[in-house]
């Protein structure tokens, strides 16, 4: 058991890893804490998309574009196979005022530097010849990719250790000292006490735990979303696809889908993802249900009633599992990344559903606070003082 550390990281997952990584990386002394094992948690119960084309327009597209410049090299730079792909994405619109929104959805999205691009119905049949035909159209991105997120974390923590770091799996953090000066001091745990300077709360759904533990309220609540997993079988679509209406699901807003009572219910949108096993993935779901994490009948029969509606050949494909995740929710969408009022405690959570997709840039910019360097970027959108006041 380590004494001490330069900086103590709570939590195994996507964000934990990545950040111990890129501290190593800069030669700090880094011990990671996790209750369980690497990606016990939200990250192994997930899928693998890197996209932009979930994002809004603005700094939540920017940000998600320069993390996903940087994971085409990860698996070469830290010798660990990440199953990465850069297939691309394709959104699908059912009717004319979807059309009119994604039209302007994708004008932001080029301004913001994303190679989206507008597709008629034949380009869409074109390019996935067993979408439905009542889908009038699409809107495509280019550089959207995905990867096994168990692979991601296993890689950045085996990568970390060979940087010196330390890894301290099955050990629950009992609470943060602090010294006369408020700052951190301290990290008691199951396995004993790590004297340190620094902490980076990336413990997901439990960031609020760890944050009462200095005396702040960390907005992140987990909101529960349920996948499909589909027997092996043919190529139903090339690559990631979404029914638009995946977005009015996720950010709300003015525009209600056309849905049956039981898609809006549980928060259920179309989205498909192929895997390197030859067989798919399909979600979404989302409900805030606590931290209960068994499947719900309900959500797995409307889950497959909107994947047929917008593949109706699925409907001989079996589904052969379905398991939960619990993703950790903020009231604006939005992450936090952010040092606070209490020197030397940082907080890099509440991702939701984007954490395996932003892991490589919230490494980047806690490092960065860490080493006392700026971000060529306003990160007031992430700061936990939008909360705070």
């Amino acid at each position: 058991m380590p004494k001490n550390a330069d900086v103590v990281v709570i939590g195994g997952g996507a964000i934990g890893t990545a950040v111990t990584y890129a501290l190593s990386k800069t030669g700090a002394k880094v011990i990671l804490v996790e209750a369980g094992d690497i990606a016990e948690g939200t990250s192994s119960k997930c899928d693998g998309n890197i996209l932009i084309s979930d994002k809004m327009p603005g700094f939540d597209a920017i940000i998600a574009k320069r993390s996903q410049e940087l994971f085409p090299s990860l698996s070469n730079e830290i010798g660990y196979d990440l199953e990465w792909t850069q297939k691309g994405s394709l959104n699908l619109i059912e009717n004319e005022v979807e059309m009119a929104q994604a039209v302007e959805f994708c004008e932001g999205l080029k301004a913001c530097g994303t190679p989206a691009r507008m597709m008629d119905q034949q380009e869409v049949r074109a390019d996935e010849p067993f979408v439905s035909p009542h889908v009038i159209g699409g809107l495509g991105v280019a550089c959207d990719g995905s990867l096994c997120p168990v692979a991601l974390c296993y890689g950045l923590a085996l990568a970390a250790q060979r940087l010196g770091a330390k890894i301290l799996l099955h050990t629950r953090v009992i609470a943060i000292e602090r010294d006369d000066k408020n700052r951190v001091s301290k990290v008691v745990t199951t396995a004993g006490d790590i004297l340190t300077e620094n902490v980076v709360n990336c413990a997901g759904i439990w960031a609020k735990e760890i944050g009462q533990m200095v005396g702040l309220d960390i907005p992140v609540e987990a909101r529960q979303g349920q996948i499909l997993v589909a027997e092996q079988t043919f190529q139903v679509a090339r690559r990631k696809v979404v029914e638009f209406g995946y977005l009015m699901a996720k950010f709300g807003g003015d525009y209600k889908r056309q849905v049956p009572p039981d898609v809006e219910k549980y928060g259920v949108a179309f989205v498909f993802e192929p895997t390197h096993a030859n067989n798919f993935l399909i979600g979404s779901s989302r409900r805030f249900v606590g931290r209960d994490t068994r499947c719900h009948i309900g959500v797995m029969r409307a889950l497959a009633s909107r994947a047929t509606r917008f593949f109706p050949i699925m409907k001989d494909i079996k589904i052969i599992r379905a398991y939960v995740g619990l993703r950790p929710y903020t009231p604006d969408h939005m992450p936090i990344v952010s040092d606070t009022d209490i020197p030397g405690f940082y907080i890099a959570a509440g991702h939701e559903g984007d954490g395996i997709s932003l892991a490589l840039v919230t490494a980047d910019i806690i490092s960065g606070m860490i080493n006392g360097k700026a971000y060529d970027m306003d990160l007031g959108p992430v700061s936990f003082r939008w909360y705070a006041g």
